[in-house]
């Protein structure tokens, strides 16, 4: 993927080197791995404090690290992505409003509760911000097997698509749905089809990202095969290893996740991530009742 040179908005929170905020170490490799697997590219709120609270740290508050443009080649990327991802959905979103990216080490507040690494990325609807442990890349590459530099875009591109449900309104209305389902399968019905559809604007910023762009950050061969290779490594049954049962999906199935960036990145079209008609109660235009 060609991103260097690419425009920096210089709105990242880089909280790097400013301590765990508390975050208990040691001992939690089990604890990780499993996080990792039930939360990756995406988290409720809810599930991120009942996390800490299990764990015995109360919740963070919001901090503040550096606000601007890191100098590091790390930081960097992630700038120049979730830049062009607010190129791409100022285009396709009128009124669109830019999320703030918070990089950290080992834990940090959010509104949301404590954030942690083991958590993988997640977005906080609360203040609206996306929150990523760069060690996560590793995570990807060395025990998920989904490395490459759009495959880590493609996480971020993810979490921005949280920040357009919120805008839209299509989070509060999933959550409400929640709220009344009758049972948790119902509700994870709800949760697979908000994620799936996280997967789907993914696909469509990166089908836009060249021309939004004007060519500072494009596509090259073998990018899309990386993405899909992502998809696929992370779906719930693949994380459980075929141990978990479809009614406990929170993200969806590899095969599920797969095609649905793939039809973002087919159609370009956000009108076409309608994951909701598929299952767990949607409405007629894609959106959650």
């Amino acid at each position: 993927m060609r991103w260097q040179g690419g425009r920096r908005g210089g709105g990242v929170d880089d909280r790097r080197g400013m301590g765990g905020g508390g975050v208990i170490g040691g001992g939690l490799g089990v604890m990780v791995l499993a996080a990792i697997g039930y939360l990756v590219f995406g988290i409720d709120p809810n599930i991120t404090t009942q996390v800490a609270t299990q764990l015995g740290v109360g919740q963070g508050s919001s901090t503040q690290g550096d606000i601007g443009s890191p100098d590091d080649p790390a930081g960097q990327f992630v700038e120049v992505i979730q830049t062009s991802t607010t190129d791409v959905w100022s285009q396709l979103m009128p009124g669109y409003e830019e999320p703030r990216v918070v990089i950290y080490e080992g834990g940090t507040g959010t509104a949301c509760g404590l954030g942690q690494a083991a958590m993988g990325p997640f977005y906080c609807p609360l203040d609206r911000q996306v929150y990523l442990d760069l060690s996560f890349w590793n995570t990807m590459s060395q025990q998920l097997g989904a490395s490459g530099d759009f495959a880590q875009a493609y996480v971020i591109a993810h979490e921005v698509g949280h920040h357009v449900q919120t805008l839209e309104g299509t989070a509060d209305r999933v959550r409400q749905a929640q709220s009344q389902a009758r049972s948790q399968a119902e509700a994870n019905q709800w949760q697979v089809a908000m994620e799936l559809q996280a997967d789907c604007y993914a696909g469509v910023w990166a089908a836009h990202v060249g021309q939004a762009t004007n060519g500072q950050v494009t596509l090259e061969p073998g990018d899309i095969e990386e993405g899909l290779n992502a998809a696929s490594r992370i779906g719930d049954d693949v994380l459980s290893g075929g141990r978990a049962s479809p009614e406990s999906f929170t993200h969806g199935s590899s095969e599920q996740r797969v095609e649905w960036l793939r039809r973002g990145l087919q159609s370009g079209d956000p009108a076409q991530c309608n994951t909701f008609s598929s299952g767990g109660g949607g409405s007629s235009d894609g959106r959650a009742k």
